[in-house]
C-alpha cells in the first residue's frame, strides 16, 4: 500500500515537474520580454491594444469549438449587462496592462516587481468597500507591512523614477478595481458566469509558487539586468512578502472555516427538518382523533 502510494506521489510529482518549469519560464519571461519590448518598440499602449486583440480572437476561438464539442450554445451578456457590469472591469484590466507596459520605459524589472505586489492593498481596499471582506485588524496589519515593506524598498534607491513608479501605482490601483469587478462579475449566477469562491480566482493556496517567483524576478532582475538593490531594499522585499504571506494564509484559514461552518449547518438542517416534519405529522394525526368521535 505504501510503496503503491509513494509511486504515485513521484508519478504525479514527474508530471508536475514540467508543468511547473513552463510555468515559471512563461511568467518569468513575459516580465523581462515586455521590458525589453518597450525599449526595442517603445509604443506600450499600442502593445497593449495588439494584446487585447489577439486574447479577443483567441477567446471567440475557444467560444466556438466549445460550443461545436457539446453541441450547447454558451453563456451570453446582453449589451446592457455588458455596458453596465462587464465593462467597468474589462477598462480597468486594459488601463492596467496599459499602464504596467508603460512604466518599463523609466523603472527597473525589480522596482516594477515590488510595486506591482501592493495591488493586493487596493484589492482588499475595494473587497472592503464592496463587503467582500470584513474589516478585522488582521488586515490593517497586512495592509502596514506591505506598505511598509514596499516604503524600505523605494527608500532612498539609487534607481528610482518617479514617474514610473507613479504609473505602476496607478497600474496597481487599477489591478485592485480589476480582479474586485471580476469577482463581483464572476459571482453573478444570473448571468451565467459563476465562480463559487475567490480561492479558485486568486489561488491562494499556490501562494509559495507566487513568492517564489518574485524571488527569482529579483534575483535575475540583479544579474542579467543590473539592477542595484541595497541591504535596506531586501529588507522590505521581505517585510513585504510577510504581508501578502499573512493576507494568504487567513484567507485560506477564513475560506475552510466558512466551508466547514456551511457544511456543519448543512448536516445540522437535515435531522431538525426530519423532527418538524415528525411533529406537524403527529399533531396531525392528534388532531384528526379529536375530530373523529365528534362526528359519531
Amino acid at each position: 500500500m505504501a510503496a503503491g502510494a509513494g509511486g504515485a506521489a513521484l508519478g504525479r510529482a514527474a508530471l508536475a515537474a514540467p508543468l511547473v518549469l513552463l510555468y515559471y519560464g512563461f511568467s518569468i519571461g513575459i516580465t523581462f520580454y515586455n521590458k525589453w519590448l518597450m525599449k526595442s518598440f517603445p509604443f506600450p499602449l499600442l502593445v497593449t491594444l495588439l494584446h487585447l486583440l489577439l486574447i479577443f480572437g483567441l477567446s471567440a476561438l475557444a467560444r466556438a469549438l466549445a460550443r461545436c464539442r457539446s453541441g450547447r450554445p454558451r453563456a451570453a451578456l446582453s449589451w446592457a449587462d455588458c455596458l453596465r457590469r462587464a465593462a467597468p472591469a474589462a477598462l480597468s484590466t486594459s488601463l492596467d496592462i496599459g499602464l504596467s507596459n508603460w512604466s518599463f520605459l523609466y523603472v527597473t524589472v525589480s522596482l516594477y516587481t515590488m510595486t506591482k505586489s501592493s495591488a493586493i492593498l487596493f484589492i482588499l481596499l475595494f473587497s472592503l468597500l464592496f463587503k467582500l471582506e470584513e474589516v478585522r485588524v488582521t488586515l490593517l496589519l497586512v495592509v502596514l507591512l506591505i506598505a511598509g515593506g514596499l516604503f524600505m524598498f523605494t527608500y532612498k534607491s539609487t534607481q528610482f523614477n518617479a514617474q514610473g513608479f507613479a504609473l505602476v501605482l496607478c497600474a496597481s490601483f487599477l489591478g485592485g478595481i480589476r480582479w474586485t469587478l471580476t469577482q463581483i462579475l464572476l459571482q453573478k449566477a444570473e448571468l451565467g458566469l459563476p465562480l463559487s469562491i475567490s480561492e479558485k480566482l486568486f489561488r491562494f493556496h499556490e501562494a509559495g509558487m507566487l513568492f517564489s517567483l518574485e524571488i527569482c524576478i529579483l534575483f535575475l532582475a540583479t544579474r542579467l539586468l543590473g539592477d542595484r538593490l541595497s541591504l535596506l531594499n531586501w529588507l522590505g522585499f521581505a517585510v513585504c512578502l510577510s504581508g501578502i504571506s499573512l493576507h494568504v494564509i487567513l484567507k485560506a484559514v477564513n475560506s475552510k472555516g466558512e466551508k466547514a461552518l456551511k457544511l456543519h449547518k448543512e448536516a445540522s438542517s437535515e435531522p431538525d427538518l426530519e423532527l418538524l416534519l415528525r411533529h406537524t405529522e403527529r399533531g396531525e394525526e392528534e388532531e384528526e382523533d379529536v375530530e373523529t368521535p365528534q362526528q359519531h
